[in-house]
C-alpha cells in the first residue's frame, strides 16, 4: 500500500516570541520539524510534503537535507486550508496520506506505525490519533455516537456545554485515504466562529457519506504540540528522559540521568560511565568503557574505547583509545588525537594531529601542527602558528622532547629523536638527533642591586 505524508509547518508561532520559525526550534539538538520528518522516514514514508508559510525560506533551509517537497500556504486560514494547499502533491496518488504537525516532535516511530497499520488493516477512510486528558483545555473534542463510533470533531471554540466536557481530544494528526480526502476537501467551508477551514470538518463530511472513521488512542505526551518557550522546555525534558533511558537500556551508566544532556542521534557504547553536568551534542560517537567526568562538552566528535575525559571541551575531533583528556583541555575542530595520548590541564589543540603515546601534560598550545609518536611537551610550550596574516604549519617527528616554555615559530620542522632546551624560541629546522638551544646566554652582574639602589 502506497503511503505518503503531509507535515503542517506554516503557522506563525506568535507565542514563541522569536524571529526563528516555530518548527525550527530545537529539541535535544534537532529541529522539531526534522524530528517529525525523520520519524516518518523510519516508518518507510518517503514521499513527504511540508506545508510552509511564515518564514518559508528559513524552513526550507532548515530541512534542505531531508529530501522533502514543499507546498506554500500564503495566508493562514486554518488546517483544512493548509491541506488544500498540498492538493497538487496528492493529485494522482492512491493509498494513504498521514498528516502530522511540524511542532509535534514527541511522536514516536511506534505510534506512527500503529496509526498506519490500524488505518490500513481496518480499511478506514480516516483515522485519528486521539488521547484522553483530564483537563482538555483548548483541544478539539472527539464526539462519538451511541455505538461509540467517531461522529465528528468539534473545535474547542465551537463546543457547546456538553461537548466541552468530553475528555477525548484530537491530536491534529491523522491518516486518510487520499482519494476520499481530496473529495472531502472540495466540500469544506469556513462557516464557524473563526472563519477558518478546519481539517476536522473532513471527518464529519466523510461520516455523512457513511465512510468508516477510526481512532487510535495514544499517551498525551506523544501528541503534545509546542507553542511557547515553556512548552519547548517541557518537550526537551520528555525527550531527554527517553534518550537517556535508551542509552541505559543499551548498557551505558548514567550516574544522574536527570542532569546529563545527550542529544538525539548520539551513539554511546556499553559500560561507558557518564557523570552529571555533561553535554553531548551533534553526531558524537563514544565507544565502550569510557569515563566522562563532570563538566564536559563533546560535540560532533568520535571517542574511541577506554578514554577518560575530565572537565573539557571537544569539538569536531577524534580521540584515540586509552587516551586521557583534561581537566580543562580544549580540543578544537579538525584535531586527531592518537592512542595512549595524554592531553593534560589547560592544553589547547587546534586543527592538529597528535601521534600515539605523546604527552602534552599542561599549559600548552598546539595549532596547525603534525606531531609524531611518543613526544613530550614541557609546560608552557606554544606553537606560534599565526603571523598576523596566515596560519602556518609545524611538523614534529617521533620521540621529540620539547622543554618547558618553548616557542615553535611556524612554519618550522622538528625531526625525530630531538631535544629542545627549555626557554628556546625555535625558528629553524631541528635536525634528527640534535639538541636545539635558542636562548640568550645568561649574564650575572654581581653587586648590581647594591650599586643601583
Amino acid at each position: 500500500m502506497y503511503k505518503c505524508a503531509i507535515v503542517l509547518a506554516a503557522g506563525e508561532g506568535k507565542r514563541m516570541k522569536s524571529e526563528t520559525p516555530k518548527t525550527l526550534h530545537k529539541v535535544c539538538g534537532k529541529e522539531m520539524i526534522n524530528h517529525v520528518i525523520d520519524t516518518l522516514k523510519k516508518c518507510e514514508v518517503e514521499d513527504i510534503d511540508v506545508v510552509i508559510g511564515k518564514g518559508a525560506e528559513k524552513v526550507k533551509e532548515g530541512t534542505k537535507d531531508r529530501n522533502v517537497v514543499y507546498s506554500v500556504q500564503d495566508k493562514q486560514l486554518g488546517t483544512g486550508h493548509a491541506v488544500m494547499c498540498a492538493e497538487e502533491f496528492l493529485k494522482g496518488k492512491k493509498g494513504t496520506v498521514a498528516i502530522f504537525v511540524g511542532d509535534g516532535p514527541l511522536i514516536t516511530e511506534e505510534t506512527v506505525n500503529k496509526l498506519l497499520n490500524y488505518h490500513n488493516e481496518g480499511s478506514f477512510s480516516a483515522t485519528i490519533l486521539t488521547s484522553i486528558m483530564d483537563n482538555p483545555a483548548k483541544y478539539g473534542r472527539i464526539i462519538r455516537n451511541s455505538n461509540n463510533e467517531v461522529e465528528k470533531i468539534v473545535e474547542f471554540k465551537d463546543c457547546n456545554e456538553t461537548e466541552a466536557k468530553v475528555k477525548e481530544i484530537n491530536s491534529g494528526m491523522y491518516c486518510f485515504d487520499i482519494e476520499e480526502l481530496l473529495s472531502a476537501l472540495s466540500n469544506l467551508n469556513n462557516n464557524n466562529n473563526q472563519g477558518e477551514y478546519y481539517l476536522t470538518d473532513v471527518i464529519e463530511i466523510l461520516k455523512g457519506k457513511e465512510k468508516k472513521i477510526g481512532a487510535v488512542d495514544v499517551p498525551v505526551e506523544e501528541i503534545t504540540a509546542v507553542n511557547s518557550k515553556g512548552e519547548l522546555a517541557i518537550a526537551e525534558r520528555i525527550m531527554r528522559k527517553r534518550i537517556n533511558e535508551k542509552h541505559m537500556e543499551n548498557g551505558v551508566i548514567l550516574i544522574d540521568p536527570d542532569n546529563v544532556y545527550i542529544n538525539c542521534d548520539i551513539q554511546i557504547g556499553k559500560d561507558t560511565i557518564i557523570y552529571p553536568n555533561n553535554f553531548i551534542e551533534g553526531k558524537t560517537v563514544i565507544k565502550d568503557n569510557c569515563i566522562i567526568y563532570p563538566g564536559c562538552r563533546i560535540n560532533d566528535s568520535k571517542i574511541e574505547e577506554d578514554v577518560t575525559i575530565q572537565s573539557s571541551v571537544i569539538i569536531e575531533s577524534s580521540i584515540g583509545k586509552n587516551t586521557t583528556v583534561g581537566p580543562f583541555a580544549y580540543i578544537r575542530p579538525q584535531s586527531v588525537i592518537g592512542n595512549k595520548v595524554k592531553i593534560g590541564d589547560f592544553v589547547e589543540i587546534k586543527k592538529s594531529t597528535i601521534g600515539d603515546g605523546t604527552k602534552i601534560s599542561h599549559l600548552t598550545y598546539i595549532g596547525d601542527a603534525e606531531v609524531g609518536e611518543k613526544c613530550n611537551f614541557g609546560c608552557g610550550t606554544v606553537v606560534v602558528n599565526y603571523d598576523g596574516v596566515h596560519k602556518n604549519k609545524t611538523i614534529i617527528g617521533n620521540n621529540a622532547f620539547i622543554g618547558c616554555n618553548t616557542n615553535l615559530v611556524s612554519p618550522v620542522e622538528v625531526e625525530d629523536d630531538t631535544y629542545i632546551a627549555a626557554g628556546s624560541t625555535i625558528t629553524e629546522k631541528v635536525p634528527k638527533n640534535s639538541l636545539a638551544i635558542a636562548r640568550a646566554r645568561q649574564v650575572n652582574k654581581e653587586n648590581w642591586v647594591k650599586k643601583n639602589k
